[in-house]
């Protein structure tokens, strides 16, 4: 089994080879694979999760249809697109004790 932090240096180089000008958009955002379980009998579901701040969120989800068909062809389910800036001031957001190493790197892509 391939884990999901390779997947998504995967998914970001396909990216940049094939469309080098939305490459250029993932610099600035995190992209991530998330790993979930669903249905009866589980199955697992992995999806990419691309967190961006706002001023660049527009931008990359004009590219959405080209974004997920990469991801279709890796065998992943879908991309979703995540509002960094809203996720870090969420006061009821656990993500810092969840997953300090993503929150500590959303944090860098807000400065």
């Amino acid at each position: 089994m391939i884990k999901e932090d390779i997947l998504a240096k995967e998914f970001t180089r396909l990216v940049y080879l094939y469309y080098p000008k939305i490459g250029k958009l993932l610099d600035s955002c995190y992209v991530k694979v998330i790993t979930s379980y669903w249905g009866r009998p589980r199955k697992r579901l992995q999806y990419i999760g691309i967190y961006c701040c706002e001023e660049i969120l527009p931008y990359i989800e004009t590219k959405k249809n080209i974004l997920r068909e990469i991801a279709g062809n890796m065998g992943l389910a879908q991309v979703v697109f995540l509002n960094s800036s809203r996720l870090l001031r969420d006061p009821m957001s656990k993500l810092k004790h969840a997953d300090p190493r993503l929150w500590f790197d959303l944090h860098l892509l807000e400065v």
